[in-house]
């Protein structure tokens, strides 16, 4: 398993800090980070990391292949398909098996293959160097531990935000380290280290103690537990983000935002435009636009709209449940785009905003249940009304009252606020205490809990 939460804060991170900043040239910073960008990938994944190793081989001869070669677009296409192959066969061999077993009535032995971390990840940056060096975006990178760093850099290695080369290709070797941009990335880390521990921990707790017995909880009981996994999955993802941009920040690095209180959206297509940005720019610069974007017949851009979102289902997990989530999706986006635009336009935004959640949370209670029968039954009793014994869900759970406490904060953290302005020596120091503070209280929940991967980390 990866490093415990633990570890990693407190001899990881301080260890890989310590040596990187020793260091004054930057050839030998990015060493260092490399070195411990694997070493933190294989103490999670001792035998995968050959298979990361592998695809950073591959994407560095067929992007000098590309370069070099007349024959541009084959070695493109031979690049794509090696990447996709280690994707598919990792990530998606044993449901294509259990799926051929129960339609043919066939009985091939399951392959039992654990997910690599973070494959999807790293794969689609791979993938994303190739494309991109194959339409002259940038130059090749001759260098392939310059490569191996864009690809296993480990801040956004395993949930990302997917990093595209040519945002960092000139900060790999030119980038700046300063004092304000450590303190200011260390703030944006415990920002995330909070919203993960402190917020989506909590939510966590409650809406696994519901699912775990769903059977046994009527109408409201579970659309508390669809609200709480709605908090839990976004601090637990936009909390990695933050922490990656943190991290990233530290070392000089400006990787783009990932999210943007997607929670405030007034259409579900404002909210792709606020949730894992990086995801939904990849499928449409690399998917939507390439098949024709918009700028075709009605009919192939609702083709284009289909196949992108059935790929976003499948690149989130190899399960009906992720296939079902993304043609969700796909045919809200259809709806709004051809059928209630109009619509739309001239309802209050209030209303806008309410019915928006409404369908967000019906889609996180599909993409959290795997089990589709349970996930029948439980969409079942969440519009079909059955009685809920709230008082004696409260007795049996009375451990979750403190966690409840939190449904607070997590409402009003999913709002923009203003940015507290620093402009004096005092206010400085008095929010970098604050901080530190805050540190020390992750810390102390971190000790006191055993719930802490995160979700994304299976994808």
């Amino acid at each position: 398993m990866l490093f415990s939460s633990l570890t990693f804060l407190l001899i990881f991170l301080p260890l890989c800090l310590l040596f990187y900043f020793i260091f004054p040239n930057i050839k030998y910073k990015n060493i260092i980070l490399l070195l411990f960008s694997l070493v933190f990938y294989a103490w999670g994944e001792p035998v995968y990391i050959l298979l990361m190793l592998l695809s950073i081989l591959i994407t560095y001869i067929f992007g000098l292949l590309i370069d070099k070669s007349k024959h541009k677009k084959t070695f493109l296409v031979l690049g794509i398909i090696f990447l996709l192959f280690n994707l598919l066969f990792f990530k998606y061999g044993n449901f294509i098996v259990d799926n051929i077993n129960y339609l043919f009535d066939l009985n091939i032995k399951s392959l039992n293959l654990p997910l690599p971390i973070g494959i999807s990840f790293y794969t689609f940056q791979a993938l994303s160097y190739l494309i991109d060096l194959y339409r002259g975006k940038f130059k090749v990178q001759k260098n392939i531990l310059n490569l191996a760093l864009y690809i296993s850099l480990f801040p956004q290695l395993i949930a990302g935000p997917i990093v595209r080369y040519e945002q960092v290709e000139r900060q790999i070797n030119y980038r700046e380290q300063t004092l304000e941009k450590v303190v200011e990335g260390s703030h944006r880390f415990i920002i995330g280290l909070s919203k993960k521990v402190i917020l989506a921990n909590s939510m966590a707790l409650i809406c696994d103690t519901i699912y775990n017995q769903y059977y046994n909880y009527g109408t409201i009981i579970l659309w508390i537990a669809a609200i709480t996994f709605m908090f839990q999955i976004f601090f637990d993802f936009s909390g990695y983000s933050d922490m990656a941009i943190g991290l990233g920040k530290i070392f000089g690095f400006e990787f783009l935002e990932n999210f943007y209180y997607p929670y405030v959206a007034k259409s579900i297509t404002e909210f792709w435009r606020r949730w894992h940005i990086s995801l939904s720019s990849w499928f449409k610069d690399y998917i939507y636009i390439p098949l024709g974007g918009s700028r075709c017949s009605k009919l192939k851009n609702i083709r284009n709209i289909f196949i992108v979102w059935l790929l976003t289902g499948l690149w989130h997990g190899a399960n009906w449940n992720y296939i079902i989530w993304g043609i969700y999706f796909g045919i809200l986006l259809l709806l709004e785009k051809f059928i209630f635009k109009d619509i739309l336009e001239k309802t209050p935004n209030i209303i806008r905003h309410l019915v928006t959640i409404f369908f967000i949370l019906i889609s996180w209670t599909i993409f959290k249940i795997e089990d589709i029968n349970s996930l029948l039954i439980i969409l079942k009793d969440m519009f079909i009304y059955k009685s809920s014994n709230i008082s004696l869900f409260i007795h049996t759970n009375s451990s979750l009252f403190f966690n409840f406490l939190f449904i607070i904060p997590c409402i009003y953290f999913s709002y923009e606020h203003k940015k507290i302005d620093i402009n004096n020596s005092i206010k400085y120091n008095i929010i970098n205490i604050c901080y530190f503070i805050l540190f020390i209280i992750n810390i102390i929940f971190i000790i006191g809990s055993n719930y802490n991967p995160f979700i994304y980390f299976r994808f």
